[in-house]
């Protein structure tokens, strides 16, 4: 979806009275080995599971969209490989830490993989998989003029394409997404072209390829529906504001129809709510200061626990963002995650199949 920097709403900007006081600090020397547990592991080939994908993504201050290098927050254009895997280390860590997320979504285009700083990016996603994590590699298209839907240059994107497949082909927590929001195609466009990529790169086992829903991510019946992408995952984008007042059971209805019969092969790879301005995602929504906001929150993650399928919110980390999980401080390094809405990571957690949150059952209502 197309989106605005700091996706701006009109409430206050002030951290949540519930959110976490305990600040994860870590530095290079001081991390968790996560391997162990649910974080680690793929799926054995031609076996389907969505619900493995506890994560969030991790995305750059001004928005992923890009006419030059990605650089994601905390990291910088001039780190090198050890600074950059010293850092991505640090955040990786705070996400497993704060959030108990076992998977990271992160952005890629050209610019990023075709030139110098691909060296350096990488350590992000070594630093993710040393640690336990699972990696979603998406392609993102450039900004401005750029910013259509569609690849902006076929052969940069198979460039690209081959050189992060030849690095991570035997990495097997790397999993692929050709495109994000590929709004510009028609469905059956969309469809022929992702068929192209499984196509093309047929040493890529399909269970670590996600084909992004048609439009804005925001359906997946008509790639669910096509057997030449049989086998992959597929990936589905959900947002609130994208209503302005709706309920909890309307909300319920809209998620299942965009999914179909395809939760098991479903991940919603991106889903988010304002998170630093306060809100109580336990409450009612009846009783909240934005009813909409409460009632999406509440509607997807109960939806996802129900129908067993993973989630990867949006985001875990962006600067500036107030949909952003996690906040960041700390110099260097040595970074800081604090957590900006404890109800809000309460639902996530119970989408994921963990906790109780304090409004449990509102799924039946």
């Amino acid at each position: 979806m197309l989106r605005s920097s700091g996706r701006t709403r009109r409430h206050r900007t002030s951290v949540t009275r519930a959110a976490v006081a305990t600040a994860v600090a870590l530095s290079s020397g001081a991390l968790l080995a996560l391997g162990a547990g649910p974080a680690s592991g793929a799926p054995r080939p031609g076996a389907l599971d969505s619900d493995q994908f506890h994560g969030v993504n991790w995305a750059a201050p001004g928005d992923n969209y890009a006419n030059g290098p990605v650089v994601i927050s905390g990291l910088d254009i001039t780190d090198s490989y050890a600074t950059t895997y010293a850092k991505a280390s640090a955040v990786i860590s705070g996400f497993h830490r704060n959030l108990h997320a076992d998977t990271v979504r992160l952005p890629i285009n050209p610019y990023t993989v075709n030139g110098s700083y691909w060296h350096a990016y990488r350590a992000v996603v070594d630093a993710a998989t040393a640690h336990g994590f699972k990696v979603i590699l998406s392609y993102w298209e450039g900004t401005g003029a750029q910013k259509d839907g569609k690849v902006d240059s076929l052969p940069d994107f198979w460039r690209m394409w081959a050189t992060v497949t030849h690095d991570y082909l035997h990495n097997s927590k790397v999993y692929f997404e050709p495109m994000n929001e590929p709004f510009g195609y028609t469905p059956a466009q969309w469809a022929d072209l992702a068929a192209q990529w499984l196509g093309t790169y047929t040493s890529v086992p399909r269970d670590r390829v996600f084909v992004s829903g048609s439009g804005y991510n925001d359906n997946v019946t008509s790639v669910c529906a096509d057997s030449r992408l049989n086998g992959t995952y597929l990936s589905l984008h959900h947002y609130g504001f994208w209503k302005s007042n709706a309920t909890y059971g309307q909300w319920v209805s809209d998620l299942k129809a965009r999914i179909g019969t395809c939760a098991n092969r479903t991940v919603a790879d991106e889903f988010g709510a304002p998170m630093t301005t306060g809100l109580d995602y336990d409450e009612p929504s009846s009783e909240s200061a934005d009813p909409n906001s409460v009632a999406f929150m509440q509607a997807d993650t109960d939806v996802f626990r129900q129908l067993h399928m993973g989630s990867v919110y949006w985001p875990g980390l962006r600067t500036g963002d107030t949909y952003t999980m996690e906040a960041l401080t700390g110099s260097g390094t040595r970074l800081f995650l604090e957590t900006t809405n404890q109800t809000g990571a309460d639902r996530l957690a119970w989408g994921w199949g963990r906790g109780r949150p304090a409004n449990e059952g509102t799924a039946a209502q």
